[in-house]
């Protein structure tokens, strides 16, 4: 098969056209148009619908661009380490973390990976939709509970659970729900937790509604209500007193994973940030990570 021929078809797929494709590379269209021609030719196969305005992928097409895509960016990569004589971490590396990792964790991260491998163009993007990582040109995703993905693969590099947490001035009403803060548009009316050993509903009514959990956090503290919130991200607000524990919320265990495209070889970029994380918590605790937010020792 034609290397060059494969790489402009997977260049052309990228950018979702010869013109674009054309733009990008600085190639003239009619050879890249050409390249792909012939490798349809040589496969027997139609890689592009060309009937409509825009051009899209055929089913086999974008089979063929997921997988080739990542073999020629791993070659690519061992082609470069090679060349410059190892495996120092060099290039670009693209990471999607989720916002509250992001908010909480994240900038510490990538300052510490900044000063250890400065041939490194770090790029975090915070969000909690799950990315096409292949599409989208991410090298590294991390995502709490992840749905399984035949194209990817990863480890679970901290856990979590949800505790029920209230100010200390909050006191529980003689009768009725207990007013409650919740995340987005959340309308549980009980909530199952463990209390002193033993496990009961708390009965719950949303008066407000946030995005955010440390928002969530802030007005809690502020004595709002009560709320379902990490450990990790409560555990220093309950040991100094800001926050009082209830229990802990039932079948709320979490896990935080760094997921990347399933590959042969993995990056040195991908490699270095998965030993950084593995440093910044060997145990994978929820107290590992209170602690690395509030900067003391485990």
């Amino acid at each position: 098969m034609d290397l060059i021929a494969l790489a402009d078809f997977t260049l052309v797929a990228r950018h979702g056209g010869f013109g674009k494709a054309a733009r990008a590379a600085n190639r003239p269209k009619a050879t890249l148009s050409r390249r792909v021609a012939e490798l349809e030719a040589s496969l027997d196969l139609r890689l592009f619908e060309r009937g409509g305005r825009e051009l899209k992928l055929t089913e086999e097409g974008r089979a063929l661009s997921e997988r080739a895509g990542a073999l020629l960016a791993e070659l690519e990569e061992t082609t470069r380490s090679i060349a410059s004589g190892g495996d120092q971490p060099r290039g670009t590396l693209r990471i999607s973390a989720p916002l509250l990792f992001s908010q909480t964790a994240m900038g510490r991260l990538a300052a510490e990976f900044a000063a250890k491998y400065p041939e490194v163009r770090l790029e975090v993007t915070s969000e909690d939709r799950p990315v096409d990582m292949i599409e989208e040109g991410y090298d590294l995703a991390i995502r709490v509970n992840p749905d399984p993905d035949e194209t990817l693969v990863g480890r679970a590099f901290l856990r979590d659970k949800l505790v029920v947490v209230a100010a200390p001035t909050f006191s529980w009403p003689d009768s009725g729900p207990v007013r409650a803060v919740v995340r987005g548009d959340d309308k549980s009316g009980n909530w199952p937790m463990a209390m002193s050993g033993e496990n009961s509903n708390l009965s719950v009514e949303p008066v407000l509604h946030l995005s955010s959990l440390m928002t969530i956090r802030d007005a809690v503290r502020a004595g709002g209500g009560v709320a379902r919130l990490p450990v990790s991200l409560v555990a220093g607000d309950v040991a100094t007193g800001s926050l009082v524990c209830w229990g802990d919320v039932l079948g709320s265990d979490v896990a935080l994973w760094a997921l990347y495209p399933s590959r042969r070889l993995l990056s040195a970029r991908v490699s270095a940030f998965l030993e950084l994380l593995k440093s910044a918590f060997p145990d994978g605790a929820p107290e590992e990570l209170a602690a690395y937010l509030q900067e003391v020792p485990v």
